[in-house]
């Protein structure tokens, strides 16, 4: 159903144009008398067609297609202006102001009729473009979502391809990465920010995918020579990420990169120091460190809680950004949810197999 404003301080033109608009079919009027009321009336209901006459009290039509134009979501409406045919100067000054076409005194039922549908016309073709754009818009934030979905599951199934080589657990996967992001939430990062810092934090040990199993099951403290080598995973998961157009592989591969940069500049790769390490690194070395200490595996115990937070205070400034650890720290309470909620599985055990050591439940899916 369509309606139809009609604004004239004429009671017989209303009556006329009210009889006029009910024989269109499928639509209804709205009249006032008043151009104030009328107007008021426009601040909260939104025409399908806009029918006003010129010549007014308090405000003429010109002065109301000025002031419904000005309205939000109004700009689409069409509008029809009654005047004298003698009138030109107020045409032009009517067209100017927003109105779409004329009807001139005496008003002939025979004009108005087919002025009137096309008005509707045209407004009945804005609002179907307009449904259509936002079904379209609909569909593509279906498609986007979807995108998302799939590469976050990617991520996922990326970040955990090394749990079958490494004794670490994707439950320390999902734990550095809410801790991470309630260390980005509490240095003031956004809502994109902190998405973005969960869906990628979980990819800060990729490049561990490159490393011989010698070096990465090795039981025991690394020698010097093959802790050179354990180290060169940060640049094999950057390398692995970085040419991706995803934004959240190209946080994943600056993680990789720089999580293992320290605040003084004695890390690795490249011996960054304050911040030259960019924030999403110098957060997941806070996270990372964190889980790893007051986690069990096969070749540790876990740390105490207040063991693993003095480690941090104590490395504050040295390894690690102390605006990262004082907002961990303020964050605690919320930490030792997440830490209750993601609990490990048993740790994998290591056992021998050829030269080196596997997991065994690698070793059961080769057997």
């Amino acid at each position: 159903m369509n309606t139809v404003l009609i604004v004239d301080d004429n009671e017989v033109n209303l009556t006329l144009f009210e009889s006029l608009v009910t024989k269109l079919g499928g639509c209804q009027s709205v009249s006032f008398k008043e151009p104030m009321r009328g107007f008021e009336w426009c601040r909260q209901n939104v025409p399908d067609v806009l029918l006003v006459d010129y010549m007014m009290p308090e405000m003429d039509g010109l002065q109301f297609i000025e002031a419904f134009r000005a309205l939000h979501s109004r700009d689409e409406v069409p509008v029809l202006m009654v005047t004298a045919n003698d009138q030109k100067e107020v045409r032009y000054q009517a067209l100017l102001n927003g109105a779409n076409d004329f009807l001139s005194k005496p008003v002939d039922r025979n004009e108005f009729m087919p002025r009137m549908r096309n008005m509707l016309a045209l407004r009945n073709g804005q609002k179907f473009l307009n449904d259509r754009a936002a079904h379209l818009g609909a569909l593509v934030d279906e498609r986007v979502q979807d995108i998302r979905q799939r590469e976050q599951e990617l991520v996922l199934r990326l970040s955990r391809a090394a749990e079958f080589r490494d004794p670490e657990t994707g439950a320390h996967i999902q734990r550095m990465a809410h801790y991470s992001t309630l260390i980005s939430d509490r240095i003031g990062m956004d809502s994109s920010e902190l998405n973005l810092m969960l869906e990628s934090a979980p990819m800060h040990d990729i490049g561990k995918i490159g490393i011989p199993d010698f070096v990465l099951l090795k039981p025991g403290r690394l020698t010097p020579d093959v802790f050179e080598l354990m180290k060169t995973h940060a640049e094999l998961g950057y390398e692995l990420l970085k040419e991706s157009p995803s934004k959240v592989m190209q946080a994943g591969a600056e993680i990789s990169l720089t999580h293992h940069e320290k605040f003084d500049g004695t890390g690795y790769p490249k011996g960054l120091k304050g911040e030259e390490i960019p924030i999403f690194g110098r957060i997941v070395a806070v996270a990372d460190v964190f889980d790893a200490l007051t986690s069990e595996r096969p070749y540790k115990r876990a740390w105490s809680l207040e063991d693993s937070r003095k480690f941090l205070e104590e490395g504050s400034g040295t390894h690690f950004d102390p605006a990262c650890v004082d907002a961990f720290l303020k964050a605690w309470d919320d930490a030792m949810d997440v830490k209750n909620r993601y609990q490990d599985k048993k740790a994998q055990q290591l056992v021998p197999f050829g030269d080196g050591m596997v997991s065994s439940e690698l070793l059961a899916l080769v057997r």
